[in-house]
């Protein structure tokens, strides 16, 4: 089923202490908003996508991805001061209404294209579907002064990635009510539980990591390499 995927990147990671837009750093020479979009760039059930990015930074990004081939870039829009509101800039874009649109993190660049194909298969007009893995440490709350308050079923808990798959309609229609009433979720899954979608769990990996910090740079080398040994 092909897509139209909205690729959040206006954020400035500041977890990662590097000095600029965590996007623009390079792994093995190839910056890593452009690892992940080639993701897309080769799946043939990608129509089209759209990037979010800092108003300022717009023009670096257009050259480097003319640089780099990146021919399904529809749009590069400014992005708003949370993610919420740049994924509904994004969002605005996309003038099929019939569209199914995945949201996914500028900075995770391993998703593979079986579990895009997994994950789109799951939407319907009610339904969407995010990427997950099984959580495999113990979690517990916290109180504010750090004391244990509750033990949470470990086997009933996933940890969300992205992408996340949903109908245009139903991911706009979310957008809408959460502009409106003033919510604000953790991510695009939640503004659809909010309106009473319901959201499929699809396992994925755990090579599929958002580059956070500057130790998941290390991770990411590590990943590279290997996916490079297993296509020999």
């Amino acid at each position: 089923m092909a897509y139209t995927v909205i690729i959040p990147a206006a954020g400035q990671g500041k977890r990662m202490n590097a000095g600029e837009n965590k996007q623009f750093l390079k792994l093995q020479s190839v910056p890593l908003i452009v690892h992940t979009l080639q993701l897309f760039e080769k799946d043939e059930a990608c129509e089209a996508m759209i990037v979010v990015a800092n108003k300022d930074e717009i023009m670096e990004m257009k050259q480097l991805f003319s640089k780099h081939g990146l021919s399904k870039v529809a749009a590069i829009v400014p992005g708003g001061r949370e993610r919420q509101e740049s994924v509904y800039a994004g969002l605005l874009e996309i003038k099929k209404a019939e569209s199914v649109v995945l949201v996914h993190d500028g900075a995770r660049p391993f998703v593979r294209p079986e579990e895009i194909q997994r994950l789109v298969a799951e939407v319907g007009e009610a339904q969407g579907a995010v990427l997950a893995t099984k959580v495999t440490d113990t979690i517990k709350k916290g109180s504010r002064e750090q004391m244990v308050t509750e033990t949470l079923a470990r086997e009933e808990l996933w940890a969300v990635q992205t992408p996340q798959a949903f109908s245009y309609k139903l991911l706009k229609k979310a957008h809408d009510a959460a502009k409106k009433n003033g919510f604000t979720g953790t991510d695009d899954a939640g503004l659809v539980e909010h309106i009473g979608g319901r959201i499929r769990l699809v396992p994925g990996d755990e090579e599929n990591i958002k580059l956070t910090t500057p130790y998941d740079i290390g991770i990411a080398e590590m990943i590279l390499e290997k996916r490079k040994e297993d296509q020999l």
